[in-house]
Order: C-alpha cells, then sequence, then structure tokens
C-alpha cells in the first residue's frame, strides 16, 4: 500500500503546495512516493527526496514535460499506475490549477470516482471536503480501488522541506500524446509574494471604485506589511485588478497568518477562499457586510480613510 503526490514544482524547486500534499498523502497510511515530472528538473527531484515522510521519488525528465501539459502528465501518472499492479492505493494532486487540470483525466481513465479539495484524511477511505461554498462539510466514503484526491492546501500543514533522505529513481517517460501543443505564455512578474503561499494579503474590493483607487489605497498597505495583493470577484470583474489577484471559490484558494479586507462585502465564494486564514481584518462602512461575520478584527469605516491612516500608523 502506498500513495504517489504529483509534485508541483518549477523544475527547479518543489512548491509549497507539494508539501501539503505529502501530509495528505502521510494520513492516508502507507509509504509517501513523490513523482516529479519535468524537463531537465533534477534539482527538483533532489528537493522533493529531502522532505520529511517520502520514501521514493519517481523522476521523469523528458521534452513532452516541459510545460506541464496535463494530457502528457496524465498518461505519465497513467503508465506508472499500471507498472505498479495495484501498489498505489492513493494519487494525490494539489488542488492548484495544475492538479485540477490532470487529476479528473487519471480519474477517467482509471474508471474511479475522484474525490476533490479534501481537507481532512478520517481514514484511507474516508475524507472530508467542503460543499456549498465551503458552508457545509461532506464526509466522503470511496470504495474504489484507486482514490484519487485532489488536495486543498489550507486544509494540511506543510511537510518539513528538508530532513528527508528519499531514493530517486530515475523512470522513462511516456511519449507525447500530441492532444495538445503548448504555443506560449505571457506570466505577469512581481516583486511581491505569491498570493497562494504569501504570510500577509492585503485584499481589496469593488468599492475602491477604480483600479488607480486600488492602487494608491492598497498598495501603500501592502508595501509597508510585505503583503501580496488579493482583490474581490467582483473588483477582478469591473476591471480595477488582474484576475491572478482574485480570492474566492472561484479564484484562489489562501490562508495566510493575516488577511486584510478593505471594501470587501464578504460574498459566499469569496469566504469560502479566505476564512481559513489566522487573523481576519475587515474595513467596511456597512455594519451589515457579512465579511463581519469571520473577521477577528472589524472596523467599520469609510476604507479610504481608515486604510491610509492605517498605513500611516505602521
Amino acid at each position: 500500500m502506498a500513495a504517489l503526490v504529483i509534485a508541483e514544482h518549477d523544475h527547479a524547486s518543489i512548491k509549497g503546495a507539494t508539501l501539503n500534499t505529502v501530509t495528505a498523502a502521510k494520513a492516508c497510511g502507507g509509504d509517501v512516493h513523490v513523482l516529479v515530472v519535468g524537463h531537465h528538473a533534477g534539482a527538483a527531484a533532489a528537493a522533493a527526496a529531502q522532505i520529511v515522510g517520502v520514501s521514493k521519488v519517481l523522476h521523469v525528465d523528458g521534452a513532452p514535460f516541459a510545460h506541464g501539459l496535463a494530457e502528457n502528465v496524465a498518461a505519465q501518472v497513467l503508465a506508472l499506475v499500471a507498472v505498479a499492479g495495484g501498489a498505489y492505493t492513493h494519487i494525490l494532486f494539489p488542488a492548484t490549477a495544475s492538479g485540477k487540470n490532470a487529476a479528473p483525466r487519471v480519474a477517467a481513465k482509471l474508471d474511479v470516482a475522484q474525490v476533490s479539495d479534501i481537507t481532512r484524511v478520517d481514514s484511507p477511505d474516508t475524507f472530508e471536503r467542503p460543499i456549498y461554498a465551503g458552508n457545509a462539510m461532506a464526509t466522503v466514503q470511496s470504495l474504489d480501488a484507486v482514490k484519487v484526491l485532489t488536495v486543498r492546501t489550507t486544509g494540511f500543514d506543510a511537510a518539513p522541506a528538508s530532513g528527508g533522505s528519499a531514493a530517486v529513481e530515475v523512470v522513462s517517460g511516456v511519449a507525447d500524446s500530441g492532444k495538445s501543443e503548448f504555443l506560449g505564455s505571457e506570466i505577469a512578474k512581481s516583486d511581491r509574494p505569491e498570493l497562494t503561499a504569501a504570510k500577509v494579503i492585503v485584499s481589496g474590493g469593488r468599492a475602491l471604485g477604480s483600479s488607480e483607487k486600488f492602487q494608491e489605497i492598497m498598495t501603500p498597505l501592502a508595501d509597508k506589511l510585505g503583503a501580496a495583493m488579493g482583490a474581490s470577484r467582483a473588483a477582478v470583474d469591473a476591471g480595477y485588478a488582474p484576475n491572478d489577484w482574485q480570492v474566492g471559490q472561484t479564484g484562489k484558494i489562501v490562508a495566510p497568518q493575516l488577511y486584510v479586507a478593505a471594501g470587501i462585502s464578504g460574498a459566499i465564494q469569496h469566504l469560502a477562499g479566505m476564512k481559513d486564514s489566522k487573523v481576519i481584518v475587515a474595513i467596511n462602512k456597512d455594519p451589515e457586510a457579512p465579511i463581519f461575520s469571520v473577521a477577528d478584527y472589524g472596523l467599520e469605516a469609510d476604507l479610504f480613510v481608515a486604510v491610509p491612516e492605517l498605513t500611516q500608523t505602521l
């Protein structure tokens, strides 16, 4: 009995979501193997071998995996599962954009039901996951021989990234599936922390009124706190902030040490993405705003006055 974690990486290092997924895999019981699929990703495989709790790293290197195309990654996972001959009882992906792209393909080919966004492992076949935008928690039992899981990373502590000594085994890669082709990417560069890994996040809502006001009011506060920038779906839809800043059920799920929400009313889908934050500070002039129901500290005030005062005080 073993669990296979599909690592998320940038070919040079392991991303934080993988560490949380390893913790979930350990809770499933048995050995934990990590699959690193990439191109010239030896450094990432070596980093995976250092994760505490990992007993083996499977390293697949090849040009078809240079851009993490879901079709090729899924084909490689399926090939490994077939060779293992039933040794893998659990296959876990981080519930990130790439993980949620590849996992359903694996589940479909294995003809099993995927269990999505798990936040707790009750037993090897029973898991907890949020439903109704996090307003209720479902306990799900899977009787499938192989459990394909996506892991909500905010639900599990990160496994220590160093201190392990797993063996690295080089595995031959499958051929390019030919079903998709990488044409290019436009990656926004920022000196700020990555949103899903940031310890402090400053988010703004539609109440800011414009992208100019968003930058004028929120950016200085984020600078003072060394924070990542976030936004509500309404602010993103209105064009006040880029879509990679969106926090919520249809955006990014975050759980920083400190989450500051200014001018965000607190729609259900937004709360689902940030309510696991350790400390939540809400600034809103509407005393009935739902955001106050999850806030540790609430300030009923005009954000255009309160936020600059807070920034100046800091």
